[in-house]
């Protein structure tokens, strides 16, 4: 489905005006467009791509591999997209233009984990990465000089196979720390795994405090973080095939951590892994890519309110009130305030992860 198509869902679907066409001009939306990880010629080349809101591809920057995490500078037209892990390179962009401004390479024994947060003040970038040989997680720290980064510091001492990583709103750290030991993608210690949720002083690395699940095959990976300091994670459950346990739970500092609503049944349809979290006011969305599908919490009870089939669902990102869904087949889905979904298909297929600019 091309432009024509999908400008037509929209504005079938009474949000036309939300997308910035003529006459348009509500906020947040009104010049965005989606950046993300994406595949071509079914998974042999890979870029980092950015879809306007019209519908229109703004560019499609090649990368060497697979792309996954992408953090965006927060007051600078600058990006960083890193590769999946166990990943090689960090690629900085302009992410107005598509413009590849550096390629760093992963330092000598070394690999990245994939994701990375810029400061608030947007001088330095944090990034997880781990040692080949024993999966030390390691917060590698960097410094931005014009248009490169400078590679400053590091962060040790809070586990294994560290994941995704958050600003929070005081400006420390939070991190998914997965426990997992891996050989290339192949886990080496799932009988020995300590999974954590990690809170780093930016700056100086000190653990300030480590949350553990009950279940410690759940491998605490994806993150979202609210304006208000609630942290939600994501899971990889690595424990029986036929056990369904929570995926997602959600914690403040000095409380446990609480798994939102679900039965076994429903868990077990997000098939162990949960690649992407947004959360608004009013909702929670989760993705999972091996269960092709998509789940929709109440923010405030963290009750489920349903899960929905979305083939290869990957990025998620919340836009004030709504929430922008994307899928490696080229599905894109909106979820208004109300939790209500409208869905397009594009030619273009996305990562496992997604963010909207502007």
């Amino acid at each position: 489905m091309h432009r024509r198509q999908f400008l037509k869902g929209l504005s079938a679907a009474g949000v036309l005006c939300s997308l910035g066409l003529a006459g348009c001009a509500l906020p947040n939306s009104q010049r965005g467009y989606l950046v993300g990880g994406g595949r071509r010629d079914g998974g042999r080349r890979y870029v980092v791509q950015a879809l306007n809101l019209d519908g229109s591809l703004r560019y499609a920057l090649p990368l060497p591999d697979r792309g996954h995490g992408l953090a965006a500078h927060p007051s600078r037209p600058l990006a960083v997209c890193h590769a999946r892990r166990p990943g090689s390179y960090l690629a900085l962009f302009n992410h107005q233009q598509g413009r590849l401004l550096q390629l760093r390479e992963a330092d000598a024994g070394r690999h990245y984990y994939g994701h990375g947060v810029f400061s608030a003040d947007g001088r330095r970038l944090y990034t997880t990465e781990g040692v080949r040989a024993t999966s030390e997680g390691i917060i590698g720290v960097y410094e931005l000089e014009g248009e490169r980064l400078v590679k400053v510091d590091e962060f040790t001492g809070f586990g294994l196979g560290p994941h995704e990583i958050r600003r929070l709103p005081d400006g420390h750290l939070v991190v998914g720390v997965g426990g997992v030991h891996t050989q290339g993608r192949t886990p080496l210690n799932l009988d020995t795994m300590q999974p954590s949720l990690s809170y780093l002083d930016a700056s100086t690395g000190a653990v300030l405090e480590q949350r553990g699940l009950a279940d410690r095959h759940l491998s605490i990976r994806h993150l979202a973080v609210t304006a208000d300091g609630e942290v939600f994670t994501g899971q990889q459950y690595r424990g029986r095939p036929d056990d369904s346990p929570p995926l997602i739970v959600r914690h403040r500092r000095g409380s446990e951590l609480t798994p939102l609503g679900g039965t076994p049944l429903d868990w077990a349809r997000f098939n162990h892994y949960i690649a992407s979290i947004a959360v608004t006011d009013d909702h929670i969305a989760a993705t999972s890519p091996p269960g092709n599908c998509y789940g929709l919490w109440h923010r405030r009870s963290g009750e489920l309110i349903r899960i929905a089939p979305l083939p290869d669902a990957s990025g998620a990102s919340a836009d004030g009130g709504h929430i922008w869904l994307g899928s490696g087949l080229g599905g894109i889905s909106r979820l208004n305030e109300r939790g209500e979904e409208s869905r397009w298909y594009s030619p273009w297929q996305w990562d496992n992860h997604w963010t909207l600019i502007g």
